[in-house]
């Protein structure tokens, strides 16, 4: 033989310890060391993710060294040892994903379950690039807006059969308010959505360093207007739209649907109706502040600070406070369905809860939240089962939504019809003895 069967069982030792590595990193990905920081963040996306991809390329590579004799000496024996707990590390990670359902069925357990909404299986969901839905057509950059130079646009995703009066709802792309397209993140939804009688905008925003906060808001929100001045052409009730994003995405939804009207950030376009009637974000950013020590000091002063506030957090906290969904919640705000990974390093968990808390505390809307085990930042971005899951529980949120506003507009309608006009009641005002 060419090379010895011992340098194969040291090479086999070596090859399962970088294995066990990936999947380790994915049940205890690094937050707080800066140096290993971005690569833990990778490697534990990727392993939780797409954990049967990594169980099967150690499979092909532990059966390729066996093969050539690594078993013969020691090193091969706590090799496979280690590559057996690795296996059984990455069964656990897919089993949290598989069983993702559990979780939203306990967050969404006062819901009906949407009798005709179809089921999206594992093996039909479709990544960004690969869209395609039956019965679904995707309309592809059309403007809404021309600002400081540059034409915005947004994607169009419906049901190709002719309709009205459908429920409609944003799609906001993350990338930390510096980098993102709409052609690379939410499609998965989109398609989902449209295919259950949904319409769907994928929308395009100036991002940073060239816009300045709050600009990035201000853009959605116009997208909004144009949304529902576009009503009849897409075939939309322009009286129920919702919102959802994430990452940076979730961020801009939760601030879309806490400052719904607010003229501070509608210049030009202030009488228009920017509110939202639910939210969805996903993974996101709730506190520029870093109130409780999260985020690598690094987030606010080498991102926030220089390219998206252009403002020091020492001299204007008040700025990156009412940037902040946490500061921004109120009694009026709509439902919110939040969806989290507890494993999240880019926007830790904790995070997440503390805005739940807060705005159980202060919201008379529901607020339901589904923290998912072992997902990580981005996890939707892939076809996996916790996508899958994930998809079923958000149509599942928003169609019961649209059907309690349904109910509401109609009853108001029903109470409006039904008392008699100011004048009419004066007239019938019986006077007094």
């Amino acid at each position: 033989m060419w090379i010895s069967e011992t340098v194969v069982a040291w090479a086999f030792l070596g090859a399962s310890l970088v294995g066990a590595t990936f999947t380790l990193n994915a049940f205890m990905p690094v937050r707080r060391i800066q140096v290993f920081f971005v690569q833990s963040f990778f490697s534990s996306w990727l392993t939780a993710e797409l954990a049967i991809h990594h169980l099967v390329w150690q499979s092909i590579v532990t059966v390729l060294f066996v093969q050539f004799g690594a078993l013969s000496t020691w090193p091969g024996v706590v090799g496979l040892g280690i590559t057996v707990a690795s296996w059984l590390g990455l069964l656990l990670l897919f089993n949290d994903g598989r069983t993702a359902h559990h979780t939203f069925d306990e967050a969404l357990a006062d819901l009906a379950e949407p009798t005709d909404a179809a089921r999206l299986p594992f093996s039909r969901l479709v990544m960004p690039f690969r869209f395609a839905r039956a019965g679904v057509k995707v309309i592809r950059n059309v403007p809404y807006r021309e600002v400081a130079g540059k034409e915005l646009r947004l994607d169009v995703a419906m049901p190709e059969e002719a309709g009205t009066n459908r429920p409609a709802i944003m799609q906001i792309h993350g990338g930390a308010w510096i980098i993102g397209d709409k052609r690379e993140q939410g499609w998965p939804l989109i398609g989902h959505l449209a295919a259950n009688g949904w319409v769907c905008f994928n929308v395009n925003y100036r991002l940073s360093p060239a816009a300045t906060w709050p600009e990035h808001l201000i853009d959605l929100k116009y997208a909004l207007k144009w949304i529902r001045e576009h009503a009849d052409e897409y075939g939309i009730d322009p009286n129920f739209v919702a919102v959802t994003g994430g990452s940076a995405g979730g961020h801009l939804t939760a601030m879309m649907a806490l400052t719904a009207n607010d003229p501070e950030y509608q210049p030009g376009f202030e009488l228009a109706d920017t509110s939202v009637q639910a939210a969805v974000p996903v993974y996101a950013v709730y506190d520029f502040t870093n109130r409780l020590g999260t985020m690598l000091e690094t987030f606010r002063t080498r991102m926030l600070e220089p390219m998206v506030m252009k403002a020091f957090f020492d001299k204007e906290p008040e700025r990156f406070h009412r940037a902040s969904p946490l500061d921004r919640v109120h009694a009026d705000a709509p439902p919110f369905l939040i969806v989290h990974g507890d494993r999240d390093t880019l926007a830790p968990v904790e995070d997440a809860q503390l805005f739940v808390e807060t705005l159980r505390e202060t919201s008379r809307s529901e607020v339901m939240y589904t923290e998912l085990r072992g997902a990580q930042h981005a996890f939707d971005i892939f076809a996996s089962p916790r996508t899958s899951r994930m998809l079923d529980g958000t149509l599942r949120f928003l169609t019961a939504m649209h059907e309690q506003a349904k109910t509401s507009n109609a009853s108001r309608l029903a109470e409006q019809s039904a008392s008699p006009a100011p004048e009419q009641a004066l007239v019938s005002t019986p006077t007094g003895s």
